[in-house]
């Protein structure tokens, strides 16, 4: 059992990050910018990178400040395509995602390590999380409950897009672009969206998700964060099928008049 006992951080670190990502999940499905958060993702991905090569060791409670200031331009970005240019917004975040991936890799190029920096800005690496970044994790999970429970309405207003950016920074460094994409979307599109759950239960859900994965990585050697992708859809789908049989179930059982 102690053999396994370094394994605790890592599934805090999923906990806290699904406890994160979910709730925000719902409010990007529900402005319709699916692949804003993938944007924004991308762009801290690239400060990262940036960070390595230009300002090293500059960091703030384990995230790179250059990955922050990305994320946040991207996040500015984001705002003034929704404010200014709506009625294709979904194309020119798709033009800032690309931009951001194609930069990271003319960033690298030179560096013969750079195929391994994009594989792990890309996919994370979750088990081997630090105290710093999980902590940071689970302080801004706190304050995101906190602010919903105390001011419901934040997440409509001006405040949400710095917020989430901030957010999907440390989800990046934590886990990477996939994972974050992952969990912000697939419980809250399939759990909320289309069975109308709440958060709670759809971070629940996550939460099985990756520690299931976490399980699958360490027993078959498998990467971690392309694992935890998988294992979402699957448990989500599986929630998605039992709850449908459950409504079916339901409505026979109702008596025809």
């Amino acid at each position: 059992m102690a053999a396994y006992e370094w394994l605790l951080l890592p599934a805090l670190g999923s906990a806290m990050l699904c406890l994160l990502l979910v709730p925000l999940g719902y409010q990007v499905i529900a402005r319709g910018v699916i692949f804003a958060d993938l944007a924004i993702a991308q762009w801290a991905a690239l400060g990262t990178l940036a960070g390595l090569y230009f300002l090293p060791n500059h960091t703030l409670a384990g995230t790179p400040v250059s990955s922050l200031i990305f994320a946040l331009l991207a996040a500015i970005a984001v705002h003034l395509i929704l404010q200014r240019l709506d009625q294709a917004k979904e194309a020119w975040i798709g033009i800032l995602y690309v931009v951001g991936a194609s930069l990271a890799v003319l960033l690298v190029s030179g560096d013969p390590h750079g195929a391994q920096a994009l594989h792990r800005a890309a996919s994370g690496d979750l088990l081997w999380a630090s105290w710093s970044l999980v902590m940071a994790v689970a302080t801004l999970t706190g304050l995101i409950w906190l602010l919903q429970w105390w001011r419901p309405t934040w997440m409509t207003g001006a405040a949400f897009m710095p917020v989430f950016a901030v957010a999907v920074t440390y989800s990046v460094s934590l886990a990477g672009i996939y994972v974050v994409f992952a969990t912000l979307i697939m419980t809250p599109l399939i759990l909320g969206a289309l069975l109308g759950k709440a958060p709670f239960l759809a971070a629940c859900c996550a939460i099985a998700g990756q520690l299931m994965a976490i399980v699958v990585s360490v027993t078959f050697d498998v990467p971690v964060g392309p694992a935890i992708v998988v294992s979402i859809l699957a448990i989500s789908l599986f929630w998605l099928i039992i709850m449908r049989g459950f409504e079916a179930r339901s409505l026979s059982d109702i008596p025809a008049d």
